[in-house]
Parts: C-alpha cells; structure tokens; sequence
C-alpha cells in the first residue's frame, strides 16, 4: 500500500526479493501539470509494468476496496505513504500484520510531513522505522530503525529520495527475521513523542520577520512543494536555494541588499535576524536563474523591500 515516489522503492525491493505481490492499493489518479490532466500515482505505473493488480481508494473502511482486500487473505500488508487510515478490520486480518515504512526515527516525527518537519526543526539526522501498525498514529511497535545525517544542501525532495532507498533496505533486512518469529515489536517511548504537522500550499510564502536560518530552513523544507516565494511587482517570486549568513543585519526587515564577493551569495534580504542570501531564484512566468543575474536585469530590484 502506497502512493507517492517514496512507496516506489519499497515495491520495486518486494518485487525483486521474489515476494508474492498480490495486489498493490494505492490513492486515485489526479490532475497534474499545466493541462490538469489525471496523472497515475507513481507506485501505480510500477505495478502496471508489473503485471500486479491495482486497486485505487481513498478509504479502507467500508466499500469494495475493503472486501476485496479481505478475499486476497493477505499473510502481509506493507504500508508506505498510502495516505488511508486502516481500520482495525483491516489490521487484523493479515498473520504477520500491516509494517509501515515510516520516515523518521520514531517516536519523533509522527503524522503527515516527517521529513518536512525534520528540516524544519532543524534536525541534524533522521531515519526510517519499520513499525508494526496499530489503530493510533504512528504509535504501533518498533522492529527496526536506520539513521541518516541531514546534509547542509538537503531538501525534502533529496532526504525523501534517500529515506525512501534506506527504508526499503531495512524492510528486506528485517522481513526474514519478522517471519521467522525472531523479531518482537519494541514499545515507543510516548515521552519522547513529537507530532508533525501536514504542509499546505499557504505555508510557501515567506515572512521576513523571521530569522534567517528558520528561512532557509523553510526554503529546504518546502522544496520541491510547495515552494516558497515573495512577491515582486505583484508578481510571484519562488525561491529556490537560499543560504543565512551569520551576524546581524543592517536595515529594514524585507529589504534586498547586495552582498560582498566574499560571500556565496551576491544578493541578500535583511530578515528579522540576519541576511538571508539568495541562490537561485524565479520570477512568475520565466526561467529559473541566479539571483545575481536576476538583479542585473532587474536594476531596480537592490534597494527594494519585499512584503
């Protein structure tokens, strides 16, 4: 069971291991790109080329989805970024139960934007866990963990990518001992528990009162959606990479500054505590670009403010 590119890796390995893919359950095909048109969930198109049955759902707790489920009499569920809550009917009914493919190290974490979260709480590592499921978030037992630094460069696309390839490692590392009976579900420690928050396309734009490392944190973590952007001349402005530079900035909060060569950025934004230096950037409706070429072609953009 899964949905985006995350669940991509794990099936490809469930594939590969010569496991018995009986069915994959993944979420409905959705508009996407300019035209809007219905785009297959990644994790649909690998079973396709598979040849494994797919049953596309928004809900497990009641419908045909449910039932068929239940006439597949599975021995196993692997869940992996599906986005459905499974009801305990369902929990129930496979011999070895339902593993979740979480990315992050549990009890932190839990809920919808794991890794969002992490960046933005400016965590220095992260992971995956195999956890044997239960009717509450996140909460079931823990069989396995990994963990992963968090690079400087890293964004939500990149660390995803990586959690992705690292949680279907651990699954085939951890399936031959949870079949055998080797392996018993470790209690979360609830003290330690944290609880992520589900991003939404508001949470790109960018409030210059903040600092600039909680910026640059959300330029990371918003990457690749929903982006984060300012407005220019009424126009959108995404920005792609930015980097915060250390000491305190002069001038008011919002307004764009050129930067000494010295520094990897050679245009800046003043923010409620430091400069943050801007990478790569893109005006709405044109190419993506330095900000330093984007300020040479717009002279007027120095000195400016941003709302």
């Amino acid at each position: 069971m899964g949905t985006p590119e995350f669940a991509v890796p794990v099936l490809e390995s469930l594939i590969q291991g010569s496991h018995d893919v009986a069915a994959v359950y993944t979420q409905p095909d959705r508009p996407a790109g300019r035209g809007q048109r219905p785009s297959a969930p990644p994790v649909k198109r690998l079973a396709v080329q598979h040849g494994i049955p797919v049953i596309q759902t928004t809900t497990l707790k009641a419908g045909e989805a449910a039932r068929e489920l239940a006439s597949l009499k599975p021995e196993l569920l692997v869940v992996a970024a599906f986005g459905c809550i499974l009801p305990r009917e369902i929990l129930s009914l496979p011999r070895f139960g339902c593993l979740n493919i979480h990315p992050s190290l549990l009890p932190r974490h839990r809920g919808p934007s794991p890794v969002a979260n992490a960046l933005l709480w400016g965590d220095s590592f992260t992971g995956v866990t195999i956890m044997l499921m239960n009717e509450r978030v996140d909460s079931g037992g823990v069989l396995a963990q990994r963990r992963v630094d968090i690079s400087a460069s890293d964004t939500t696309g990149s660390l995803t990518l990586k959690l992705s390839q690292l949680g279907a490692e651990l699954l085939m590392e951890t399936l031959p001992e949870w079949f055998a009976g080797e392996l018993r579900p470790q209690t979360q420690d609830e003290a330690g528990a944290t609880y992520s928050r589900l991003i939404t396309s508001k949470d790109g734009e960018l409030d210059w009162r903040l600092t600039a490392d909680e910026l640059s944190r959300r330029i990371r973590a918003f990457s690749p959606w929903p982006g984060c952007y300012a407005w220019w001349k009424g126009k959108r402005l995404k920005i792609h990479s930015a980097a915060p530079l250390p000491g305190k900035a002069k001038g008011q909060v919002g307004k764009v500054v050129a930067l000494p060569e010295s520094c990897s950025a050679r245009v800046g934004v003043v923010t409620g505590w430091g400069t943050l230096g801007l990478c790569q950037v893109q005006v709405e409706g044109k190419r993506e670009m330095s900000a330093e070429e984007f300020a040479r072609g717009q002279r007027d953009f120095v000195g400016s403010t941003l709302p």
